[in-house]
């Protein structure tokens, strides 16, 4: 561990997409030596930036949020090359039930110029999906969103790409050291400086970018535990302030072309969700007559096909929640067997290809927590004077572009990309709308 500065004029909490990305477009301003710190307690893309499945899309039913992937989209493609950013685009498959949210992103889609095509009617999907994989066979699919921007970028290998950027720029990024609290001003609210268990940190600014973490800063600055929500009606309800969702991904072990299309070329990144109902590969069984959805890529370290299923509520109170240690070394959170079933039969259901092939997941430890919001979208906002607050809702490692604009924020220019997740949209009753997906952050 290098040696923690007496002080900085900013300090960043967390090394991964967004500590990173902001202390990178910060730097373009401060450029003095120890301006901007950012305090890791184990290693860059060590936390959820680490293990993310590194999917990039648009496709979101809430306008607000396409409005600001579709920047984040522009950053990916401004280096691809360092980003390892693979532009393949994404392709979400839906049922009736969700023709209609899906031609509304569409339809929004076009308004902000972001290129997609989006076909209509189940013979019509068949068509489409059969002229990319001659063995699609998923039934009752009535529109297909083909994003031809986005796709999936290597994930460890961008976070590291952004810390060579910051550093080169003159960020200290000092490994090693945990937070374990905020010294604050007696004359005001601010935050005078960070306590870590190598000593204290003087600072003018902090930016929480802790991902599944964020629940403990939160706690140390002694924010509120539930938040007041005015709903539709104009009444008043109280929810906890975060809930855990553990992130269920796999990779079955699969010749690494083995998705390929039919003309030889690298799929675009699927996301297929199907009311039709699902059986077991292995036992024929039925699995589910629900609503179901599924994602899916090439690995990214060529050890066959990498993606996951819709998340499930931790159930128990978020201050009980054990998020170290984190992702594979958990013994608490990881995939099951039943993930595995369900995932592999999902994929033999949508292409042939997958028949028969269950046994070859790649069982070992797999998954993640993340840490939502009441309303499951971020929050991007200052709190206590001059601690800016990135609660990402687990939305996190494709919205690179974020950093930009809480740079821009701090520095004194107000984001209008940013302006729809701050923390008092919940008193206004001014809530992001909701789809018919079973994922929480569509």
């Amino acid at each position: 561990m290098s040696t923690l500065p007496k002080k900085a004029k900013v300090v960043i909490i967390g090394g991964g997409i967004h500590g990173l990305s902001t202390a990178w477009k910060l730097s373009e301003t401060y450029k003095n030596p120890g301006d901007i710190v950012i305090l890791e307690k184990k290693d860059t893309a060590a936390g959820a930036s680490g293990i993310a499945c590194g999917v990039i899309r648009n496709n979101y039913f809430q306008p607000a949020m396409r409005e600001l992937m579709a920047h984040s989209v522009s950053v990916w493609e401004s280096d691809p090359k360092a980003w390892k950013y693979n532009a393949v685009g994404y392709l979400q498959i839906s049922p009736e039930v969700m023709h209609e949210d899906v031609a509304t992103i569409y339809e929004q889609q076009k308004a902000i110029g972001y290129e997609s095509e989006f076909i209509e009617g189940e013979k019509q999907c068949t068509k489409y999906m059969k002229g990319m994989f001659d063995d699609w066979q998923a039934q009752g699919i009535t529109s297909v969103l083909h994003e031809k921007k986005g796709g999936y970028a290597f994930n460890k290998a961008s976070i590291k790409a952004l810390e060579e950027k910051s550093t080169t720029n003159g960020v200290e990024v000092i490994k090693g050291v945990t937070v374990t609290g905020f010294k604050k001003s007696s004359a005001s609210k601010a935050v005078t400086g960070v306590e870590t268990d190598k000593g204290i940190i003087e600072c003018e600014q902090v930016v929480v970018g802790a991902g599944p973490w964020v629940r403990d800063f939160w706690n140390m600055l002694e924010l509120p535990k539930v938040a007041n929500i005015k709903g539709k009606d104009g009444k008043f309800h109280k929810e906890d302030m975060w809930k855990y969702w553990m992130l269920q991904e796999g990779v079955i072990g699969v010749d690494k072309d083995f998705l390929r299309m039919n003309d030889g070329g690298q799929p675009p990144v699927m996301h297929v969700d199907s009311t039709a109902p699902l059986y077991s590969d292995t036992t024929k069984k039925l699995i589910t007559d629900e609503l179901w959805g599924i994602y899916y890529k090439p690995d990214i370290e060529g050890l066959g096909v990498q993606g996951g299923t819709s998340p499930y509520i931790v159930d128990k109170h978020f201050d009980k929640v054990n998020v170290d240690p984190y992702g594979i070394e958990s013994p608490e959170f990881q995939t099951t067997e039943a993930f595995n079933d369900m995932w592999c039969s999902a994929l033999a259901h949508c292409q042939k290809r997958f028949e028969g092939k269950s046994d070859l997941y790649r069982k070992g430890p797999s998954g993640g927590l993340g840490c939502m919001t009441p309303d499951n979208f971020p929050i991007f906002d200052r709190f206590l004077e001059n601690v800016y607050m990135i609660a990402d809702a687990n939305h996190g490692y494709k919205m690179i572009g974020v950093g930009e604009l809480v740079a821009q924020e701090i520095l004194g220019t107000e984001s209008e990309l940013l302006k729809p997740f701050r923390f008092n949209r919940y008193e206004k009753g001014e809530l992001h709308p909701t789809s018919n997906s079973p994922f929480p952050w569509s």
